[in-house]
C-alpha cells in the first residue's frame, strides 16, 4: 500500500465517513487516535493527513490535541471542523465562541481559485455543525470560504498544503464534497492505485508467505465477510484451510441449513459442521446486559474452535472475518466504544492459537463485496445483507431463552419474506426483527391477552456507518404486522424503529 492517507479522530461521529470517501477514490486510508505518536505518523509514512471533526471545543479542559510536531513533517494536511479550529489555534490564529450555532445545511461562498474547491461553483450547500469559530487566520493563511455568519468558513496555506474547512465534505448534505476530498487526494499527490483486484492479489500473496504449509482454522458463520475470508484463504493456502461453521442456535429461521448447502460440497474447503445450541444457550442464560453477550459469545465460539482444532491436529492460526468498522466501533484509542464486536473486542485474553488472522480488517463492507466478486463468488451470497456475529442474542432484548429464539425467528422470517415478496429488498439494506423486553395488554377474540412486542427495524445506507430509516410503505407494513400477530404465538403488538443512525445504531444491543 504505498498511498495511504491517516485519518486523525479527535471524537468525530463521521470519523468512519472520511476514510470511506477517501478510499471511494481509491486511495487507502486509516483512522487513528489524535493521541498517535509522531514516531508513528513517521513509520506509516502517510501521503496526507486529515483531522476529523469533534464535539469538544479547543478551550475546554482535556479537549483532545496532538503532537505539533505533526506540522513540521511536510505533509499536507486538511482539518475539517473542529480539526480546522485546532490547527488554526496551534499555528497562531484565534478561534472563539459564535453567539449563535450554526447547524444544518448552509449556503458556502468558495474561492474556485484555491486548489482545494477547483471544479465547484462559487456558492455550495454545505453542512455546518459548530458553534466555536476561526476568527483571526494564523500568519501565511488566506480565507477560501464564508458564510453569512461564519466569515472564515475555510483557510489556506498553500506553501505547507495546509487546509481547513469548517463544514464537513464527507457528508451527503454537503454538494460535491467528494470532489473537495478528491481535491485534497490530488494536493497529496495520490494517483489511486487502491483497487480491489490488487487487494485481492495482494492478500493471497501474504497469507501464503505467511502461513506456508501450516494448517488454519477459519471461522465460518455464512456471512459475506467470513465467506469472503474464507474463499481467500482456500485461494492462498488450499487443502490447509478447514472450515468450521458454528451453529450456536442464535441463528435466522433456516439459516445453518442454508451455509450447510452453501459450503459442504465445495471442493476447495474442508467444511465442519458444529452443533453448539445447548452450550450457548447454557452460558447466555439469565444475561441480560448486551456487552456480556458479546464477550460469552465470544470466548465460546474460541472455546469451540479450540476443541475442534484438537482434533486435526496442530492448528497455527484462527481465521476471521473482521472488518474495519468492528476494529473502529469497538473503540481507537481513548475513542469511545460503540460496541463490542465479538471478533475484535469479545475474545478472552487467551487464546490456543499462535495467532488469528483478520485478512479483511482494513476493509469496509462495500469494498468485501468487491473482494468477493473478484473471488468469483456468486451475487447472493456476496449481497447478503449484514447479520451480527452474536447472532439474535443481540436482537432480543433481556435474556434468552429458546422460547424467545423461536418467537424471534418465526417473526423475523415473516418480515424479511414480505419484503422481498413485495421487491423491497433490493433497495432496504439491512432489514430485521427485534424482540423486545415489553409486554403488552391485548385483545385476541374475545379474551385478554399480555404478550410481546416486536420491533422491526429496516435501515438504507451506502457504507453502514450512517443509516435512514427505510420509508416501507403503509400497507406492506399492515401485511407484516397482521402476519406476526397472527402467526407467532405469544405476540400481540408490533412496532417500526424510525430512528436514523446517528443517533441511533443500526443494531438494538
Amino acid at each position: 500500500m504505498e498511498e495511504k492517507i491517516l485519518i486523525i479522530d479527535f471524537g468525530g461521529q463521521y470519523n468512519q465517513l472520511i476514510a470511506r470517501r477517501v478510499r471511494e477514490q481509491n486511495v487507502y486510508s486509516e483512522v487513528h487516535p489524535h493521541t498517535i505518536t509522531i514516531e508513528k505518523i513517521k513509520e506509516l509514512n502517510p501521503k496526507g493527513i486529515i483531522f476529523t471533526g469533534g464535539p469538544a471545543s479547543i478551550y475546554e479542559k482535556d479537549a483532545p490535541t496532538c503532537d505539533t510536531k505533526i506540522f513540521e513533517l511536510g505533509i499536507p494536511i486538511l482539518g475539517i471542523c473542529y480539526g480546522m479550529q485546532l490547527m488554526a489555534n496551534t499555528l497562531g490564529g484565534v478561534v472563539k465562541k459564535a453567539l449563535k450555532r450554526e447547524y444544518g445545511q448552509m449556503d458556502v461562498e468558495l474561492d474556485t481559485n484555491s486548489k482545494l474547491f477547483q471544479g465547484l461553483e462559487n456558492n455550495n450547500i454545505c453542512l455546518m455543525s459548530h458553534t466555536d469559530y476561526v476568527d483571526s487566520l494564523p500568519s501565511g493563511f488566506q480565507k477560501i470560504a464564508s458564510t453569512k455568519n461564519c466569515k472564515i468558513a475555510g483557510f489556506a496555506n498553500t506553501s505547507k498544503n495546509f487546509y481547513g474547512v469548517q463544514f464537513h465534505p464527507e457528508v451527503n448534505h454537503t454538494l460535491n464534497g467528494h470532489l473537495i476530498i478528491k481535491n485534497f487526494l490530488d494536493i497529496c499527490s495520490c494517483h489511486g492505485l487502491w483497487k480491489m483486484d490488487y487487494f485481492k492479489d495482494l492478500k493471497v500473496k501474504e497469507l501464503k508467505e505467511k502461513i506456508g504449509n501450516k494448517k488454519v482454522l477459519c471461522a465460518l458463520s455464512g456471512g459475506v465477510d467470513s465467506s469472503v475470508a474464507a474463499s481467500l484463504l482456500a485461494e492462498a493456502v488450499g487443502a490447509n484451510l478447514t472450515c468450521i461453521f458454528v451453529d450456536h442456535g442464535l441463528l435466522r429461521k433456516n439459516e445453518a441449513e442454508e451455509v450447510e448447502a452453501m459450503f459442504a460440497n465445495r471442493s476447495d474447503v474442508n467444511f465442519i459442521k458444529i452443533d453448539a445450541k445447548e452450550r450457548f444457550l447454557k452460558r447466555l442464560e439469565n444475561v441480560f446486559e448486551p456487552e456480556l453477550k458479546r464477550k460469552i459469545i465470544g470466548e465460546e465460539f474460541i472455546r469451540v474452535f479450540e476443541n475442534e482444532a484438537s482434533k486435526i491436529g496442530k492448528v497455527d492460526y484462527l481465521v476471521q472475518g473482521t472488518i474495519y468498522p468492528d476494529v473502529i466501533e469497538s473503540g481507537l484509542g481513548k475513542s469511545s466504544v460503540i460496541k463490542s464486536h465479538h471478533n475484535v473486542g469479545g475474545l478472552p485474553d487467551h487464546v490456543d492459537f499462535k495467532e488469528i488472522i483478520e485478512p479483511l480488517r482494513d476493509l469496509f463492507k462495500d469494498e468485501v463485496r468487491k473482494v468477493g466478486r473478484e473471488l468469483g463468488l456468486s451475487n447472493d451470497l456476496v449481497n447478503r445483507q449484514p447479520f451480527p456475529g452474536p447472532g439474535l442474542a443481540i436482537r432480543i432484548i433481556g435474556d434468552i431463552t429458546e422460547e424467545k429464539l423461536n418467537i424471534l425467528k418465526d417473526a423475523d422470517f415473516i418480515f424479511r419474506e414480505e419484503i422481498k415478496n413485495h421487491g423491497l429488498d433490493k433497495n432496504i439494506n439491512q432489514y430485521f426483527a427485534v424482540l423486545t423486553n415489553l409486554k403488552s395488554v391485548g385483545v385476541m377474540g374475545d379474551s385478554r391477552t399480555y404478550d410481546y412486542t416486536i420491533a422491526l427495524r429496516a435501515v438504507e445506507t451506502d457504507d453502514f456507518m450512517t443509516a435512514n430509516f427505510s420509508k416501507i410503505p403503509y400497507d406492506v407494513l399492515e401485511i407484516v404486522s397482521k402476519r406476526i400477530v397472527n402467526e407467532v404465538a405469544n405476540v400481540n403488538r408490533v412496532v417500526y424503529d424510525i430512528t436514523s443512525k446517528p443517533p441511533a445504531t443500526i443494531e438494538f444491543e
